[in-house]
């Protein structure tokens, strides 16, 4: 599976970004789908995850209230709606895919990455 993210860019503090993370080569609609992220000099972080049929999502403290993630199946695309954005927020955005249906917190469960788009929030 390869996957593609996009929709990163420049917003100011409290603005709103919509990324999405298309796969190409197969299918990952039975797959769970992950958003990580990574600031300058910081550690990947998870972001949430989404089940294969977004029944089940699980969000990180951080962006609870202001993230939603969601799936279209019928696209193979993945979307995160991002508002109240903070300059904590700015990182490099990753999604991933899992191999199982059901997603994980932690990045080794991820086999499938995407290449990354960048998220700046200025305050």
């Amino acid at each position: 599976v390869q996957l593609q993210a996009s929709g990163g860019g420049l917003v100011q503090a409290g603005g709103s970004l919509r990324l999405s993370c298309a796969a190409s080569g197969r299918t990952f609609s039975n797959n769970a789908v992950g958003w990580f992220r990574q600031a300058p000099g910081k550690e990947r972080e998870f972001v949430v995850q989404i089940s294969w049929n977004g029944g089940s999502t699980s969000y990180a403290d951080s962006v609870k209230g202001r993230f939603t993630i969601s799936r279209d199946r019928a696209k193979n695309t993945v979307y995160l709606q991002m508002n109240s954005l903070k300059p904590e927020d700015t990182a490099v955005y990753y999604c991933a895919a899992a191999r199982s249906s059901y997603g994980s917190r932690e990045p080794s469960q991820y086999p499938y990455w995407g290449q990354g788009t960048l998220v700046t929030v200025s305050s």
